[in-house]
């Protein structure tokens, strides 16, 4: 059962060596006591993603991300950096589309280093007018830098053409124009609106003493006021089957995303899917490296991967192959998900499939920030923690049969999206062309 919200603090064990607690305040705490390491992760984490954001305020998540090192009350940008690298840690944040991490890694007896430090930057960040401006110069860099990178920029011109007047379908940086109108006092609402306690989570896993871990994060965030704040309206996205593309005739390669509306987080048989995904073209042993690059030599890369999110999903392929080869490449890609449709995969190829992402589990479980963020995501999403021998049987409770049943309600009878950026002039498709 989770702790309760009511009353005083509260603590339980989650299991052996994880433990929850839930401020007077609202804030939650998850940590993982882990004894064979000498490090510490820990990430201060937002509820809250690019789709939470007002169209005209697309990129303030990210441009807060920002702006919270670039200066404190008592901080500035050099002493955050200094107060860092003095203890030999790593500091870093990033945005998705529903949360936002703030995290540090450092030595076991530098923790309170990196709480102080966290606390400052995510409380008391100084939003100074000067920085904004300078920094909204750099945020628009990033931006063009998407133009140059065509994997990203396929990406966002899929997602913008899947979901589209739907937040899941804006750049979680943001556009040049809605960043550059960013003001210092809008930006402050929405932070304050935001970073509250009952809209945040601390995780921390590796070698620390939960207790004395406890303490010092009562202290550095304990004076937060217990406020709810306003619940932004989240809406689930419709996607949008069909072609988007986006001629760049200075690229050597056509830049190729096919979608199809997947599953939510919370999806009951995601071990399948995660299984399927893999067997499709999440290895170097899958059906898509082996034919597409491995027998023709058609992609340096091609691979498929499952976007979840709370209300929604899809799974997606990547490939970049040259404009006269694009046809080929879209057909083998849909003879593949055809297969999957139509047939169980074999018991070898199964079992290849899961052995593969049981190992990739155990092996990024190694990790200190690893493990804090799957304990986060998992809160995130579940409200609860899963033990690595829980999602282990959940892959090894996975079937051809249950691959097959996946397979069909993700792909039978559903037309197929399409982005491509490059050299799109050759890749006309006739009607139906996407259906399966």
């Amino acid at each position: 059962m989770p702790p309760s919200a009511a009353g005083g603090d509260s603590a339980q064990p989650v299991r052996d060596m994880v433990r929850k607690e839930r401020l007077e305040n609202g804030l939650t705490l998850i940590t993982e006591r882990m004894s064979h390491v000498r490090s510490v992760a820990i990430g201060v984490w937002l509820r809250q993603g690019s789709r939470h954001e007002p169209a005209d305020l697309n990129g303030a998540s990210h441009f807060i991300e920002h702006m919270v090192f670039k200066g404190t009350a008592t901080r500035s940008a050099r002493e955050i950096a200094l107060a860092m690298d003095s203890v030999g840690g790593q500091m870093d944040a990033f945005t998705s589309k529903e949360y936002t991490c703030f995290y540090a890694k450092v030595l076991d007896e530098h923790v309170p280093v990196a709480v102080d430090l966290l606390s400052d930057v995510v409380l008391h960040p100084r939003f100074d007018p000067a920085d904004m401006e300078r920094e909204q110069k750099v945020v628009a860099e990033e931006i063009r830098m998407v133009e140059d990178t065509p994997e990203e920029l396929v990406y966002d011109l899929f997602a913008g053409h899947f979901y589209p007047r739907h937040p899941l379908g804006r750049p979680i940086q943001g556009t040049e124009k809605t960043v550059s109108a960013l003001t210092r006092a809008r930006l402050l609402r929405f932070f304050r609106g935001a970073y509250r306690p009952g809209n945040m989570l601390i995780a921390a896993a590796g070698n620390l003493r939960q207790d004395v871990f406890s303490r010092a994060i009562r202290r550095a965030f304990g004076g937060m006021k217990r406020e709810a704040g306003p619940v932004p309206a989240v809406t689930p996205p419709r996607p949008h089957p069909g072609v988007v593309t986006r001629s760049k005739r200075e690229l050597e390669q056509l830049h190729l995303v096919l979608g199809v509306p997947g599953f939510p987080e919370r999806f009951g048989d995601r071990y399948s899917l995660f299984v399927l995904n893999a067997l499709l073209g999440g290895t170097m042993s899958s059906r898509l490296f082996q034919k597409i690059r491995e027998e023709r030599g058609l992609a340096y890369t091609v691979y498929s991967a499952v976007n979840a999110f709370a209300d929604a999903g899809l799974l997606m392929v990547y490939a970049a192959t040259s404009p006269a080869r694009g046809k080929e490449v879209l057909r083998l890609i849909l003879d593949e998900i055809a297969d999957l449709t139509e047939r169980k995969p074999d018991d070898s190829e199964a079992q290849v499939a899961k052995e593969h992402l049981k190992g990739s589990l155990m092996l990024s479980l190694e990790s200190t920030v690893s493990r804090m963020s799957n304990l986060a995501r998992q809160e995130i999403y579940f409200g609860r923690q899963f033990s690595l021998a829980e999602m282990i049987r959940g892959v090894e409770a996975v079937s051809p049969a249950s691959i097959h049943r996946v397979a069909r309600k993700l792909f039978a009878g559903r037309r197929l999206a399409l982005a491509a950026v490059g050299r799109t002039s050759g890749l006309r498709l006739g009607r139906g062309a996407l259906e399966r």
